[in-house]
């Protein structure tokens, strides 16, 4: 919107002409960051007394750890800020001629309302399960099919359905109509594992911010033709408003961060969880690196590894856990790790899988 309000008045008015720096893809990702913390950082206080007067308390389960307890009725739902800060930065400075722009919102917004149903039907209607198991995940489904089906008639060329592989430069294997239920698949998985990383203060948006800058710079790179040739990466001219879209998850994240770090003053809720998923593997897939999300996200990984082991373990052996708890950072706790300790050490190895990610770019 204000890329357009600024070619305009460049354009028919004499003297604007520096106006046309916002085209630059470094300052209005820039500014979008700048934006969308400034934002959360003036609604977070109006949110959480809202959420307050609400009783939009979050619901501890009585056999999670005991640290947990004096969690109850502490406002959540605060990914419904996180959300309208992230679709507002993008309205500002992304170019909205870009089809790909108007997906990421959609996934966004879908998400979104279906983390809002979840959370709604356990606080306010009181259902501890929320929503039910096949309705979430058949909602998910059909929103990621309409992506995966969207994304693959707008592409122009293989390279938007090839797979990129890593440490390999030569072997980009052309998916083809394999690509849907591989995008399927991707922003199903990377939405549910967000969600059941969203259990301590603080570690799943820092989390989310460290991978989706990460994936930024490689939107970037991707979108850049020099650079993309450089290190074999397919050329993706209309990735560049992937970079934006990823600054704004950071400047609301970090906003948001500064009220749910320890010890939290909100949480986000699936509303926030289910959607900041979706959206960091919509833009993997729209930049081609969706095993590089696998790689950068692998807290978001084990995590989930950490769940389906534990439900595997306990129905296929009469009830024996791995785990003292799932998912795995509920376990640490119960061995005794402080709640801060486990945020933190998990923040220190996402940084470094990213940085990993990273290089696995130079090394093909």
């Amino acid at each position: 919107m204000l890329v357009m309000l600024a070619d305009y008045l460049a354009n028919n008015f004499q003297g604007l002409g520096a106006l046309r720096v916002v085209n630059y893809i470094s300052v209005r990702a820039i500014c979008s960051l700048i934006t969308a913390l400034c934002l959360s950082l003036m609604i977070g206080p109006y949110m959480i007394r809202k959420l307050q007067l609400l009783h939009f308390g979050q619901v501890v389960r009585n056999d999670g750890p005991e640290s947990h307890f004096s969690k109850r009725g502490t406002p959540t739902m605060g990914g419904i800020m996180i959300i309208g800060v992230i679709v507002l930065s993008m309205l500002l400075w992304c170019k909205l001629d870009n089809i790909h722009v108007w997906i990421v919102l959609f996934a966004l917004v879908s998400h979104a309302l279906i983390g809002f149903a979840d959370d709604y039907l356990k606080i306010v209607r009181k259902n501890p399960n929320g929503l039910i198991a096949k309705y979430k995940y058949f909602w998910q489904s059909v929103v990621a099919i309409i992506i995966g089906v969207t994304l693959y008639s707008v592409s122009k060329s293989t390279a938007e359905t090839q797979l990129v592989l890593p440490f390999i430069k030569d072997c980009m294997p052309n998916l083809g109509f394999l690509f849907i239920p591989f995008v399927y698949f991707v922003i199903v998985g990377s939405s549910n594992a967000v969600n059941l990383t969203d259990g301590l203060d603080g570690l799943a948006i820092t989390c989310t911010i460290l991978v989706a800058a990460g994936l930024g710079i490689v939107a970037y790179l991707t979108s850049n033709a020099e650079y993309s040739n450089y290190l074999f990466i397919p050329y993706l001219p209309h990735a560049a408003e992937c970079s934006l879209v990823c600054t704004s998850i950071i400047g609301a994240g970090l906003g948001f961060l500064w009220f749910n770090t320890y010890p939290a003053q909100v949480f986000m809720g699936d509303v926030g969880s289910l959607s900041l998923g979706a959206v960091l593997g919509v833009i993997s897939v729209v930049i081609r690196e969706e095993i590089l999300l696998f790689v950068m996200g692998g807290i978001f990984v084990i995590e989930t590894i950490s769940v389906i082991l534990q439900v595997g373990s306990y129905k296929l052996r009469h009830g024996k856990r791995i785990f003292k708890m799932a998912p795995i950072h509920h376990h640490f706790e119960k061995s005794g790790w402080p709640e801060p300790r486990v945020i933190v050490r998990f923040w220190i190895i996402t940084f470094v899988l990213v940085l990993i990610g990273l290089v696995t770019l130079k090394l093909r």
